[in-house]
């Protein structure tokens, strides 16, 4: 079975066992429809009870978890859903969880670096690239700059304008 990470799992809420969830959608009702995930690398299966949001973060109660000394151990866990369950996004819409690591090339073919965050901005989002030597370039998502996108191959095709990657030469 195949996974996609939803989100990740960033601190306890209460002490009923309630976790509370960075989400990796924009889709903010996405966990309200939700009836099973799993957590952590060993995929433990879990039940969602109650989800409530505050401040744009799910709120979830887990039915198999009642304490939040059950729940610590899930802090910075990924939560996922078994790709049976995964949203369908439109065309030139990815995943987050996809696009980190993907490798960043410009039109010439030059490596950039890798995506290594995806910032969700008002209206577009930016990938945060790094360079072999940490250096860290935004580049906002939009097809002004972004030209193609292989989730497959994981490479990310730019067209940056001038100024926006800075290059420097090796003599």
């Amino acid at each position: 079975m195949d996974y996609t990470a939803i989100g990740k799992i960033i601190n306890t809420h209460g002490i009923n066992g309630e976790v509370k969830i960075y989400p990796y959608t924009d889709d903010e009702t996405r966990f309200s429809i939700l009836k099973q995930a799993y957590i952590g690398d060993t995929k433990i299966k879990v039940t969602l009870s109650t989800v409530k949001y505050h401040k744009g973060f799910p709120l979830v109660k887990f039915k198999e978890y009642n304490n939040i000394n059950d729940v610590l151990k899930f802090k910075e866990q990924i939560i996922y859903v078994d790709d049976e369950n995964r949203v369908v996004l439109p065309k030139n819409h990815f995943f987050i969880y996809d696009l980190i690591d993907c490798q960043v090339y410009d039109m010439d073919n030059n490596y950039i670096g890798k995506i290594e965050e995806v910032m969700q901005g008002a209206s577009n989002d930016i990938y945060v690239i790094k360079d072999d030597n940490h250096k860290e370039y935004l580049i906002p998502a939009v097809k002004e700059f972004i030209k193609e996108v292989n989730i497959d191959k994981k490479t990310v095709i730019i067209n940056p304008i001038e100024g926006m990657i800075e290059w420097s030469l090796i003599y």
